[in-house]
């Protein structure tokens, strides 16, 4: 298949900020088809490294379906402003995490960064905190 474009829903969770933490990920293709979708726990940290996290899992899922395109859908304002340059990265901690998103992101042929409204974003979410309840950790 050639230029092959995905869509992702990603979230981030963190109950407590900093506190148990878990990311999700809906993958779908340029027809709107569920391709995949995961959740992870990822330890106890902050809900912007949670939502960074998950971002770059997505990342990761779109490199290895081999997309061209990428059009990350993300419910965090913050996120979203920085990558798309409207806000300065100040914390040390989530300038690793951008700096390393926006190195995959240039891999692509193009890419869109849309900030959407939570409701938009409820199975990302879902995911995300499904991976702090397998952990057996709520606080």
């Amino acid at each position: 298949m050639k230029n092959k474009k995905i869509s992702l829903y990603i979230d981030g969770a963190s109950r407590g900020n900093p506190g148990p933490a878990g990311v999700g990920v809906l993958v779908l293709d340029e027809t709107g088809k569920k391709i995949k979708e995961f959740c992870k726990y990822i330890g106890r940290t902050t809900n912007n490294v949670a939502e960074y996290n998950a971002l770059i899992y997505g990342l990761d899922e779109a490199l290895i379906l081999r997309a061209d395109e990428v059009v990350v859908n993300v419910d965090s304002e913050l996120v979203a402003k920085q990558l798309n340059g409207e806000y300065r990265v100040k914390d040390e901690n989530i300038k690793i995490f951008f700096e390393k998103a926006l190195h995959i992101l240039k891999s692509f042929k193009s890419f869109e960064v849309k900030h959407i409204d939570r409701s938009e974003n409820k199975e990302a979410d879902k995911l995300a905190n499904k991976a702090i309840n397998l952990a057996g950790l709520d606080s």
